[in-house]
């Protein structure tokens, strides 16, 4: 049964909206974490995977946030990593207090063997919209998120 009850045009189509994008989201991360499970890794793990991949060596920091994530959850997630080998600390060279994480040869190797797999599957999932549909879509999505963390 539908819910009739309507706040206002503004509140309501903020609402909807708001509603989509948590639903298509919550979508797109299932079958990004279910496809990752191809490789053995969690969608956290690849998120750093792919950072390291992209950027190359990051001071934990850095790191947390590119990925928009606290210290505590990294520190989990980046434990688990050095676990399976695929990363390691290093003290910075800059500063005795920071820690640089970068891969190991076993990390890079995972990387360069999923990243092209994985951004094709990304590709299929996102097909259903045009690409300019996808550029439109990145857009309204980018435009939202730096208003937002703008704001006080």
């Amino acid at each position: 049964m539908k819910n009739t009850i309507q706040y206002g045009k503004k509140i309501d189509t903020a609402l909807s909206m708001w509603v989509k994008l948590m639903r298509a989201y919550a979508t797109f991360q299932r079958k990004n974490a279910e496809h990752l499970k191809n490789f053995g890794i969690t969608a956290a793990q690849y998120a750093v995977i792919e950072c390291l991949g992209h950027q190359g060596p990051l001071l934990m920091g850095e790191l947390c946030r590119k990925m928009l994530v606290s210290g505590g959850n990294m520190t989990v997630v980046v434990d688990n990593l050095e676990k399976e080998g695929l990363v390691e600390r290093v003290p910075s060279n800059d500063d005795r207090r920071a820690i640089m994480v970068r891969f190991t040869p076993k990390g890079k190797k995972i990387f360069d063997e999923s990243f092209s797999k994985h951004a094709g599957y990304l590709t299929q999932l996102a097909a259903v919209l045009t690409e300019e549909e996808q550029q439109d879509l990145g857009r309204l999505l980018k435009k939202l998120g730096c208003t937002l963390r703008e704001e006080p």
